[in-house]
């Protein structure tokens, strides 16, 4: 049986790299039937670029609304002051270190790619 899960951890600062790689593959798997669950979590200085960049939030509630779900490290959020920012386009602030314990131990169900 294939993995149906995709997991994206995002925690470099380099927006480029955010909108080119793990969003643009991210956003087309879903629709494209390469994953059937697709979750990007937000680390760490990309939390910075999630709250401020215009294209990424754009990107983000287009792939929300494509089936995709979100989420942020909520201790990385609180030092940034960006809960309400990010929870106000879709991102869920919580502690991501549940799930991706849950999909780094379950690699018959779950893939991970890291940026």
């Amino acid at each position: 049986m294939a993995k149906e899960n995709l997991l994206i951890v995002i925690s470099t600062d380099n927006v480029d790299s955010i909108l080119k790689f793990p969003l643009l593959y991210g956003g087309v798997s879903i629709p494209r039937g390469y994953w059937k669950r697709v979750h990007v979590m937000f680390w760490g200085a990309s939390i910075l670029c999630a709250m401020n960049d215009e294209r990424i939030r754009e990107k983000v509630q287009t792939m929300i609304t494509d089936g995709a779900e979100f989420s942020s490290c909520i201790v990385c959020a609180q030092d940034y002051n960006a809960v309400d920012s990010l929870q106000a386009i879709g991102i869920e602030c919580n502690h991501t270190g549940e799930l991706l314990t849950t999909a780094l131990q379950n690699d018959a169900i779950w893939s991970v790619m890291t940026i």
